[in-house]
Parts: structure tokens; sequence; C-alpha cells
């Protein structure tokens, strides 16, 4: 055996997870055995006091139970997806905030985004997705006129594989064939110069469907929507790649059931924190259990850089 001396913070499942013991409750156990009166664990670790960790051949007993609670079906779904006739409107909201030292400000953006299934192609599916309803409370005239660019994009083809994530994004054909008109309905809106060069790009993006379909990946409702949070549950755990930030930073988020007493619905919480803490990251998604269709989702991650603190937070809300 190895005498441990307890430092602050640790726990019986921080120490088994070190140690590679799968279940914790076989630590106690394994100690209180063998340790003197006074270093007995009835609850919670205390600090300074000592514990005794079993050797590597123990732990491997002890692993070969198989009863780790991690292991529980419960917490290691198998997620479907099965979204034919699905049709639902949902509330985006986004609130975006900077702090330094001298100043805060913040911005709050919301539309209604209309997701419906269209029909199944191989064994992949074809989404129409409509974004309406926008409110930006920074009310720019530029503003305005990005919210009216998308708008005037609807239907957006969205195209799953069979779990959901995202393989293409693209136009109708008509709203391709007919741009030459709604270019020119943007810039009778938004006769300015500037305006010009903003509908010039946009036009650029939408007629090079390689750059289109690059670029809305990046979109916040797409690639939250559709991300792969199927993927499989392995001890309790599940990891999915997201971007975030204006930059598209990359990163694993690592995933866990929130509770394995699900029935109808599940959660999945979802954390990730930089080693150097200048990202923290904390998202709960609600599933239906049935088919693997997202209800609910909440996102908040915090990126520091060059002393800037920002804040995002996203809400997707099926409406009632």
């Amino acid at each position: 055996m190895i005498v441990h001396f307890i430092l602050h913070g640790e726990t019986l499942e921080s120490i088994s997870e070190e140690i590679k013991l799968e279940n914790p409750k076989y630590l106690k156990e394994y100690h209180n055995k063998r340790c003197a009166r006074e270093d007995y664990i009835q609850d919670e670790l205390i600090p300074r006091k000592k514990l005794l960790i079993p050797e590597l051949k123990d732990i491997n007993e002890y692993n070969s139970k198989n009863d780790a609670p991690f292991k529980h079906p419960k917490l290691n779904p198998t997620l479907s997806f099965d979204p034919e006739n699905f049709s639902k409107i949902f509330d985006v909201n986004i609130t975006e905030a900077t702090e330094n030292e001298d100043k805060k400000k913040s911005n709050f953006i919301s539309f209604t985004a209309s997701l419906k299934w269209v029909k199944k192609d191989s064994n992949d599916h074809i989404f129409h997705l409509f974004k309406n309803n926008f409110y930006d409370q920074a009310g720019s005239k530029m503003a305005d006129l990005a919210t009216e660019s998308i708008r005037s994009l609807n239907p957006i083809v969205i195209k799953t594989d069979s779990k959901g994530k995202v393989i293409n994004i693209s136009l109708k054909k008509e709203t391709i064939d007919n741009f030459k008109s709604i270019k020119e309905k943007l810039l009778d809106f938004f006769p300015d110069k500037y305006a010009k060069i903003y509908i010039d790009e946009f036009e650029m993006a939408v007629l090079d469907q390689s750059l289109f379909n690059e670029r809305m990946k990046y979109d916040s409702f797409i690639k939250t929507y559709f991300a792969s949070v199927r993927n499989e549950f392995v001890n309790g755990k599940s990891y999915v790649e997201q971007t975030i930030g204006e930059e598209n930073i990359s990163i694993i988020i690592q995933q866990k059931v929130g509770d394995e007493r699900h029935a109808q619905e599940i959660d999945i919480l979802q954390t990730f924190q930089s080693p150097d803490q200048k990202i923290d990251y904390n998202g709960k998604y609600t599933l239906f259990s049935e088919n693997g269709l997202i209800k609910n989702i909440e996102i908040r991650y915090i990126i520091f850089q060059s002393g800037i603190k920002n804040v995002t937070s996203l809400k997707i809300h099926e409406k009632s």
C-alpha cells in the first residue's frame, strides 16, 4: 500500500481518477480496512490526514468488478437522431459583453429560427432553416443590413449525416438564380457607399457556394444546434469539437449526462476550461430521449484575451 497525505480540495473521486481506480467506494473501503481508528473515513476527506492507497494489483482486482457508477447505461446513452416530419420554431437569444479595466459594454441579439425537416437523402437528412424577427440592441444601419441580407436568403438548406452533424450548407437554386433581384432590393433599402461594399462582399459569398458553406458552418445557430452532441459515450463521458468567439477558437468539450434518472428528456452537460484558464465554457443541451432531437440549449463561455474579458451567453429555446 501507499501512504498519501490528503491535500486541500482532494476527494475520493479525484484521487480515484488519478490512480485509475474506477469506483471510488473501493478507495474508502480499502483505507478503512487498514487504517488506524483516528484516520477512519466517514464521509468527506480531511486535509493533512493519512489515506492508504491500494497498489496496482488491488486496483486491477477492484476494476474487474466492473461496477463503477460512470458505467451505468443511463450515463452512457446511445443518442438517436430521428428528425423525420420535424418542424419547430426556436427563440434564439445572444448576449455578448466585453470588460476591461476601464469600461464594460454589451449587446443583445435575438431572432427566431424555424427549422423544418424536408426529406431523407440516402442516410442523410435535408433541413430548411428560416431566420426572422431579428432584434439587435446596437441598432446600427450595418446591423440592419446584415439581418436583412440573411432574411433575403430564406430558406437556408442544411444537409446532415445520420447523427445530425452538418455535411453541407447551401441555398435553393431559385435563390441563387434570383440573386440579382435580391441585390437590387438591398441596394434600394441601403443606398450608401459603405452598404454597397458590404452587399458586394455578400454577393461574392452567396454565389460562391464553397465559400458560403464554409462561412455558414460558423453561424451561431447552425453550429450550436447541429453540434455533434450525439457522439458515443464511454465511461460516462463524450466529447465534441466546437468553435467559439469571433476568432472561431476550436475547443474539445467534455459531455456528461445530467441525471441518470432521465426518462422522456435527457440533459447533456458540457464543460471545458483551458489549462491557462483563458477559456471557461459551460453548456446544457436538453434532448428528447425518443428521437434525439434538441429542445433547449443554454451556453455560456468566457474568453480572456489581451486583458479583455469576453462573455457570451447563448440560449436556444423551443417555442411552446
